[in-house]
């Protein structure tokens, strides 16, 4: 299958940057961002950076790193304590700006040190669509987004992503574990590894990018619609409720809307600036 001209149009924009960190998270669009970088720039020109926190689940580093090494990637993890700052602690409506600001500002540290003054993001076009704070640290830390900037949407990194045979074309959307815990509620590092276990449950009973929103004694479930029989048969349904009260949860509710995006935005009257 011939690779679509937006393609072409990634490569142009990455040489003219030159040599770049890429923020990498092993998702789809990172995944295709670091592969187009490689493409583009060779490896040489070229630094995985991955963060590593409580934030983010084990099974995404792991994930990260067999996927860089396949790419033929140097990776870096950069350990990220973002417990230690209030100001995420805290979980308002600027929680992801504040996350991202220290994410973002000790990768590009790590990248200076290997030499990298470039900044890399997957970013695509389609995320201006939802609230996403975090997109402004990005502006201030002077982060580029190069899918973003030639165009491409989601849809069009995952028709890429297939085309060049990337093993996540099809991978479900992932944010961080925080992104599970209502705003005004303080996070801590129990909250994030009840959510992570009983999403490793959801998991490994075939339910790839389920989300466990955390509410207190309470985990209400997030599948997108169609996967509700499944869900609701008896020996899947049982061990859910096993897998989320082994992980800490009194009650466990299904969520009938289903997944979508950044459901707890829904909280948020009128959005930070």
């Amino acid at each position: 299958m011939p690779i679509d001209d937006s393609y072409n149009k990634l490569l142009q924009l990455l040489k003219r940057l030159g040599p770049a960190a890429v923020a990498f998270s092993g998702g789809v669009d990172s995944t295709l961002l670091l592969r187009a970088a490689l493409d583009a720039l060779g490896t040489n020109g070229v630094l995985a950076i991955t963060a590593a926190s409580p934030f983010f689940p084990q099974w995404e580093q792991l994930d990260s790193q067999a996927l860089a090494r396949q790419l033929g990637a140097r990776q870096i993890l950069v350990r990220c304590d973002l417990l230690t700052l209030p100001e995420v602690v805290r979980n308002d409506a600027l929680r992801c700006y504040y996350c991202k600001k220290a994410l973002f500002g000790m990768c590009i540290e790590t990248a200076r040190q290997h030499g990298f003054t470039l900044m890399l993001d997957g970013t695509n076009l389609d995320d201006g669509d939802d609230y996403r704070p975090g997109k402004q640290a990005a502006l201030e830390l002077a982060v580029r987004s190069p899918l973003a900037e030639v165009g491409l949407t989601k849809d069009a990194v995952r028709t890429l992503s297939r085309q060049l045979d990337l093993p996540t074309w099809n991978r479900p959307a992932f944010a961080c574990l925080a992104s599970r815990v209502p705003y005004g509620t303080a996070i801590d590092i129990e909250q994030l590894g009840q959510i992570e276990r009983c999403e490793t449950v959801l998991r490994s009973l075939g339910f790839n990018g389920a989300r466990a929103r955390h509410h207190g004694k309470t985990v209400r479930i997030e599948v997108a619609p169609e996967l509700f029989p499944g869900m609701l048969t008896k020996t899947t349904r049982l061990a859910v409720v096993q897998g989320a009260r082994a992980a800490g949860f009194t009650y466990v509710a299904l969520d009938l809307e289903g997944y979508r995006t950044g459901s707890l935005n829904e909280t948020l009257e009128q959005p930070a600036p």
